[in-house]
């Protein structure tokens, strides 16, 4: 795939495998200084350990993958790459969905790998935990469908600014201001960078609305991205 030709000559891997590990460790660290906090409390202990660190590992992901859609797009618009393609029978809109591709992909390892440390974690410190596999699958599968609309409009924002910067800071500033929105408001928890953030326990959607909301703001913006590329050559 060109897509992975290419990557091999930036720190995408490095960078996004070294950012899970992090992610990853946030619970096992926490564990092993203050488990006497955890081990005690009721209640699931895959959901004890999510309600104690997953805000600071999805923070994490988000972080990670606004790098590496940044990351994907600098390697284009470097050195005016991005015109020069433009010169070969190949659609730009194949070029974003094979990023996106690789974005999802990345996504997948990410917490793949955070699952793994996670579920260490929940067999260690909590041995007698039969329903773990059921937990972690449902856990993991949600949080990855929750990760769906800002993977894409990560990539979208990254496609529109030739420069890297600008596009990272406007991550950031969605990043930030998802932490600083009311955790009680169903209604803004909905915001794409706001969704990674939010616990099943917590959600006060049932899983078809969750869903609908995904498929619609995924769709919102692989449109906007089509839209774009379809009058970029009128204004760039």
């Amino acid at each position: 795939m060109q897509e992975w030709t290419k990557i091999k000559r930036t720190g995408f891997l490095p960078a996004l495998l070294s950012g899970a590990l992090l992610g990853a460790a946030i619970p096992a660290v926490n564990m092993a200084v203050r488990s006497g906090l955890y081990t005690g409390l009721p209640g699931s202990p895959l959901q004890i350990l999510l309600e104690a660190n997953w805000q600071l590992t999805a923070m994490i992901n988000l972080l990670l993958l606004s790098v590496g859609a940044c990351i994907l797009y600098h390697i284009e618009y470097e050195e005016n790459a991005m015109q020069k393609m433009r010169s070969l029978p190949v659609r730009e809109s194949c070029l974003f969905f094979g990023k996106l591709l690789i974005l999802l992909l990345m996504t997948a390892l990410i917490l793949a790998i955070e699952a793994f440390f996670y579920s260490f974690c929940a067999v260690f410190w909590f041995p007698e935990y039969e329903a773990l596999p059921f937990e972690l699958l449902t856990a993991f599968g949600r949080f990855y469908l929750s990760m769906l609309p800002a993977v894409s409009a990560a990539l979208t924002i990254a496609s529109v600014f030739q420069n890297m910067w600008i596009s990272l800071g406007t991550h950031v500033l969605c990043i930030f201001t998802a932490t600083m929105l009311p955790g009680n408001s169903s209604v803004l928890a909905l915001f794409p960078f706001s969704l990674p953030f939010q616990l099943s326990s917590r959600q006060p959607w049932s899983f078809s609305f969750f869903l609908i909301v995904t498929v619609v703001e995924c769709t919102f913006f692989l449109l906007a991205e089509l839209s774009y590329l379809k009058y970029r050559r009128s204004f760039v």
